[in-house]
């Protein structure tokens, strides 16, 4: 009997927070933490945060709620962050660059190994010490070089070029930026960016009472 079990992406997207704040607690020296205790700093129900974290073990004990370490650490190899991966960003423009110059990403074990344009204007410029390449250069390096993820900062004109090859070269992710969506290929995992999507979600909340007096509706909590 298969006794495997699917986890929902709401609870998958909710462990990143979980690790945030349990490492906040361990830089105040805070050693162990009940349920609501953790509940009251994350504003979500003492329920939901042992629910979720039941669907991986049980990390608790009654009585004695959590021990922050533990499961910080316990979280950390639930989302892989006890490894290390190499990433290439194709796309120097505003976004790529803002990636490549964000450190706290080495600081969770992701390091940015390389990065393409094909504007002959940044090419040849560096970037925290990592020079831009040409594109045209991507396919040969990701042959000679071991890479985990590759970041989509590109014209979604190109997104869909550049992604098939990534994942022909062996890519194993792809984190996307490029407002398009991309034809799935067996192994290999996508996450989707859409600023502006999370900045309209931004303008519903700031005009939730007005929708909610308009169209009946209340919002779930």
């Amino acid at each position: 009997m298969d006794n495997s079990k699917s986890v929902s992406l709401a609870v998958i997207k909710r462990l990143p927070r979980y690790y945030r704040y349990l490492g906040d607690l361990l830089d105040n020296g805070i050693t162990r933490i009940s349920s609501k205790e953790l509940s009251n700093k994350m504003n979500i129900t003492a329920s939901q945060i042992r629910q979720d974290l039941n669907n991986f073990g049980c990390f608790g004990q009654q009585g004695y709620g959590y021990n922050v370490e533990l499961l910080y650490n316990e979280i950390k190899k639930i989302l892989g962050l006890d490894k290390e991966y190499s990433i290439v960003i194709i796309g120097a423009g505003n976004i790529g660059q803002a990636l490549a110059n964000y450190v706290n990403f080495e600081r969770r074990g992701f390091y940015f190994k390389a990065l393409f344009d094909i504007n002959p204007k940044l090419i040849g410029m560096t970037i925290r010490g990592i020079e831009v390449r040409d594109v045209d250069t991507l396919p040969d390096y990701l042959k000679n070089n071991p890479i985990d993820i590759a970041v989509l900062a590109l014209p979604k004109a190109n997104a869909k070029e550049v992604a098939a090859i990534v994942t022909n070269s062996g890519v194993k992710g792809i984190w996307n930026f490029s407002h398009i969506d991309l034809d799935k290929k067996a192994g290999v995992k996508f996450e989707n960016v859409h600023l502006t999507d999370s900045l309209m979600t931004l303008s519903y909340k700031l005009n939730e009472d007005e929708i909610i007096e308009r169209f009946n509706v209340l919002p779930k909590r």
